[in-house]
């Protein structure tokens, strides 16, 4: 039966449908009775007019399965139509419906429109899947700018830096200019795989091409240059660039902040994060850029500013996001105030497994393992799954704690329990337990039996443990993958001297010190920090013409004296020069550490409590003088050293002596 019109009437779509309606051919006969046909013609479809807003409109509406039944409907499916179902795979997170799409477009013959061909590559880089991206972008021919822009940022997403390069070298071969996007990509791809030097000096060809077209006004592309220098640690190139921007916004601000506080120089953070506030009207500190100010303040145990920052985060409203709120948790735990940080996650309305992570670690590092493992259980009873972090976090509590059995348990239920094969952080994390308990020949089997190749970490945690017991055989053994692994890196060359010196093997001593003077590297000087009426104050060594360090060192010969008659022995041995006994003792009396306790005393009130952090470990002469300061000062001292917190009251450590 059919349905016949007067030859003027020409049918049309509502305007609007129903949000329910189901526009396949087979439910016309839902239509009223004067518009029913069960079947109809080519030339009644053509009366009707294309299908292409019927499917962009469903699109809209999210039905995009009635929208792909439609579409063989259509016999010319226009540029928008595409797009809008390119745009309901992603929202779908379809690729199997994605691919459908895209053999409809071929068929229909506009596969080289560079446009589709754009959103195409977008929407497999959504879907990941980069090799059905390559596919796309290796079929199109007119390839413009917006076409290889979206390639180099799938090809960066997918961490396919090196595969960047190669094509925007190509890119430069057949004319096509760079705009301010593809710089932005192609810095990203820099740090997208592995963190290389080869792929440091394409960062820096990028650089020059910027400088060459004209783009150092472009506030993206120099603030992406700003974070590709700080991912790679050149903090004065960062630096440079920054300062050479004739135009910053938040978003600057904030990188190099993060630079700053990501490449352990807190203190310059706080003093770009304070001129960020006095010399911006409209660009607030974001949520960024509280999280990296709070971690300078957990660096430099700067209580009273973090203080601050807490309230100006409650001011603008910041305190509903979960990544800041775990910053501030980690900060206040970091300054020693692990009270306010259990009171900030009790407060969290919601957690995420960042949050649960913040406060095992922070009860670790005060040395509470069994809290932290009862928390890491709290957390899998909430129905949070851990992550890696979340055992590193664990694991690392138990190392402080001397937890070797709890902490064989929590290593070995991370396959058996929850699927997940340990990575080179884990193993170190077990060696360094193991080790710690002078455990070391099963530290030294966990190695031999890794199922991947132990790297640097896994070296350095046996290493650290010989350095606490002495061992000289297995250290050597450490050292030498660790020379091989890392032969920069100073800090083995120092621990391994600091064996021997224990050791009495002064011609070892001596060797060891040769290499690193042949290798020109130098020992990373130790400095602590003390924060006194909202100042931060660092401390390097004893510098004569400094009278604030003069100061310091006078009063810490005297409490020397006053500790040598009460049974204080100066451990010169952890010295590794050849030099008298007396010059020795005047080489430890000007650790950092003992600086900053003794600034901390002259410019404290008596109920204060004296905050230090510093960037090593603890040495044991300056960890036996605080615990005779804060018996005889009758003082609170809390040191963070680069493993954990030592809590100083009335002669005793909150360690243990183990740390």
């Amino acid at each position: 039966m059919w349905v016949f019109f007067p030859a003027s009437q020409t049918l049309q779509p509502p305007s609007s449908f129903p949000a329910h309606f189901n526009y396949s051919t087979r439910n016309y006969q839902k239509l009223p009775i004067r518009f029913l046909a069960l079947k109809p013609s080519v030339s009644t479809t053509k009366g009707i007019g294309d299908k292409n807003k019927l499917i962009q409109y469903l699109c809209k509406q999210g039905n995009l399965k009635e929208a792909l039944k439609l579409l063989p409907h259509e016999p010319n499916p226009t540029q928008l139509t595409y797009e809008l179902l390119i745009l309901s795979c992603i929202r779908h997170d379809s690729l199997s419906d994605g691919l459908v799409v895209n053999r409809h477009l071929v068929d229909d013959g506009l596969d080289q429109d560079p446009f589709l061909a754009t959103k195409l590559i977008n929407m497999y880089s959504e879907l990941e899947s980069i090799d059905d991206a390559r596919k796309v972008f290796d079929k199109t021919t007119k390839r413009t700018i917006y076409v290889w822009n979206a390639i180099f940022r799938a090809l960066t997403l997918a961490g396919h830096g090196i595969e960047v390069f190669d094509l925007y070298r190509q890119m430069n071969r057949v004319g096509i200019p760079s705009d301010r996007f593809t710089h932005t990509f192609v810095l990203k791809a820099c740090v997208a795989s592995e963190c290389s030097v080869s792929l440091l000096q394409k960062g820096k060809e990028i650089h020059a091409h910027i400088l060459r077209h004209g783009f150092e006004a472009c506030v993206h592309a120099m603030t992406t240059l700003v974070d590709m220098y700080a991912r790679f640690g050149c903090v004065s190139y960062a630096s440079s660039v920054f300062g050479e921007m004739p135009t910053r916004n938040v978003v600057s601000w904030s990188a190099m902040i993060a630079c700053f506080a990501k490449n352990e120089r807190p203190f310059e953070a706080l003093e770009l994060f304070r001129e960020m506030i006095a010399e911006t009207d409209d660009s607030f500190p974001n949520s960024v850029t509280m999280v990296s100010a709070l971690q300078a303040c957990g660096a430099l145990v700067a209580l009273e500013q973090g203080k601050l920052i807490h309230g100006f985060i409650l001011r603008r409203g910041l305190d509903s996001i979960l990544p800041v709120m775990s910053a501030l948790l980690t900060m206040y735990a970091r300054c020693g105030k692990l009270e306010l940080g259990q009171r900030v996650f009790h407060r969290m309305d919601k957690r995420d497994v960042v949050s649960w992570n913040s406060l095992i670690s922070s009860y670790g590092i005060h040395g509470y393992g069994k809290k932290a493992i009862q928390v890491f259980k709290d957390m899998i009873s909430h129905g949070v799954s851990p992550n890696h972090i979340s055992f590193i976090s664990v694991l690392g509590a138990c190392c402080h704690a001397g937890l070797v059995l709890e902490g064989k348990m929590l290593f070995d239920s991370m396959v058996r329990e929850h699927g997940m094969y340990p990575s080179m952080e884990h193993y170190a994390c077990l060696v360094d337990l193991l080790g710690r308990a002078n455990q070391l020949d099963e530290a030294a089997k966990v190695i031999e039996d890794m199922r991947i190749e132990p790297g640097p970490k896994v070296w350095g945690a046996l290493l650290g443990s010989c350095r606490i017991h002495c061992n000289v055989e297995l250290a050597e053994r450490a050292c030498k993958r660790l020379f091989e692994l890392e032969p920069r890196n100073p800090g083995n060359y120092v621990l391994l001297a600091d064996i021997y010196a224990e050791a009495e093997m002064w011609d070892e001593v001596k060797r060891v010190k040769q290499l690193l003077e042949a290798r020109n590297l130098q020992k990373v000087p130790g400095c602590s920090w003390i924060e006194v009426r909202k100042k931060v104050y660092s401390f390097m060594c004893v510098d004569e013409f400094n009278p604030q360090n003069e100061q310091a060192h006078a009063l810490l010969v005297k409490l020397s004296t006053e500790m040598k008659d009460r049974g204080y022995v100066p451990q010169t041995h952890i010295v590794l020069y050849d030099l008298e006994e007396e010059e020795k003792e005047r080489v430890l009396l000007g650790h950092s550490e003992k600086l900053a306790v003794a600034f901390g005393l002259i410019n404290t009130n008596h109920s204060e409590t004296i905050r230090i952090s510093k960037n090593l470990r603890l040495c044991e002469d300056c960890h036996s003088v605080t615990k005779f300061i804060s018996k005889f000062a009758n003082r609170e001292i809390v040191v963070r050293d680069v493993n954990r917190f030592h809590h100083f009251q009335d002669g005793v450590c909150s360690c243990g002596d183990y740390w």
